[in-house]
């Protein structure tokens, strides 16, 4: 693994191995045990697209492990102001250790790794949020103790979330549908590469514009804004081709008894959510939320200090 880009290059081995680092991290943390695997280093954190959860999880997360986190804001760098990608990811490799980028095209990320001699982050793209994704199933894995023959169900957008939800479910063995309006559907390629995963994996996958269809014997039910940063214009148009995918109580009740609620927020009661399921006994929105901290310093680790991890082993 020598970037995180994208769960589809990940190999199960590889999001496993995420996974149990994860837990190590976290029961660590609990117990006020420090290991800093990642002292002496430095993560570049490059903002074009603002955020709570990932600016937070990120520069908290590497501070935790040793080590110091550079926050760069498109006001801070040439990026985006002259400079070419290419130049930028030059510089930026004889600086720091990683880079991590939020930003809204993926094409960016994928050149800015090109010409990297460190890791690369995805901290989200219009297209992937691959990040999220793996704090979204290790919360299911914390909670339900399995992930193959679950299925999970995607209300809403066919966003960059549901596009990584796809990747990673279809790779574990979990069961997934996807209900959208018509028009709003996944990406083509990310449906043909899921199609693929789930030939390996057993995975079961359904799409269709028809949110009580999908939700039928769902383990967990998910859901996220209807209006991403960048596409406020379409507020008004898309609050009416929506209205019909809002999870509330009558809908969630037909997912399976003790079906868990997911959203990595931020959250918009009275839009794609009630506030009687997000804030109700089944909703673990915040442990979801906490686990980015935690699946982000596992990944750091193993991008940056990937030798810890076999020396223990020994």
């Amino acid at each position: 693994m020598k970037n995180f880009i994208n769960i589809n290059d990940l190999t199960l081995t590889e999001i496993n191995k995420i996974f149990e680092i994860t837990k190590d991290i976290k029961d660590k943390l609990k117990t006020g045990v420090k290991e800093p695997v990642l002292k002496d280093k430095t993560l570049g954190m490059i903002f074009t697209k603002s955020s709570t959860r990932t600016r937070v999880s990120f520069e908290v997360g590497t501070y935790q492990l040793g080590g110091y986190p550079l926050f760069l804001s498109s006001s801070d760098i040439q990026l985006g102001r002259g400079e070419t990608i290419e130049d930028t990811a030059k510089v930026l490799s004889r600086y720091v250790d990683c880079i991590m980028i939020r930003t809204f095209k993926h094409t960016d990320i994928e050149e800015l790794a090109k010409y990297s001699s460190i890791p690369v982050i995805n901290g989200l793209s219009d297209l992937l949020h691959p990040c999220q994704a793996m704090a979204d199933l290790y919360t299911i894995l914390e909670h339900k103790n399995k992930l193959s023959g679950l299925k999970l169900c995607f209300i809403g957008d066919g966003n960059n979330v549901a596009n990584s939800l796809l990747h990673v479910c279809t790779k574990v063995g979990m069961d997934i549908s996807v209900a959208t309006p018509t028009g709003y559907e996944c990406n083509d390629l990310i449906i043909k590469n899921s199609m693929e995963n789930a030939k390996t994996s057993g995975s079961k996958i359904t799409f269709t514009n028809n949110p009580t269809e999908a939700i039928s014997n769902s383990d967990v039910v998910y859901t996220d804004t209807w209006i991403s940063m960048g596409q406020e214009s379409e507020k008004k148009s898309k609050i009416e081709e929506f209205k019909k995918f809002q999870i509330n109580s009558e809908l969630f009740s037909k997912a399976n008894e003790n079906a868990m609620f997911l959203h990595c927020l931020p959250a918009y009661r009275g839009y794609e959510v009630t506030a009687d399921v997000i804030d109700g006994p089944n909703s673990f929105v915040f442990d979801e939320a906490e686990n980015r901290l935690h699946v982000q310093k596992s990944i750091m680790a193993l991008l940056m200090n990937k030798d810890h991890f076999t020396k223990s082993k020994k």
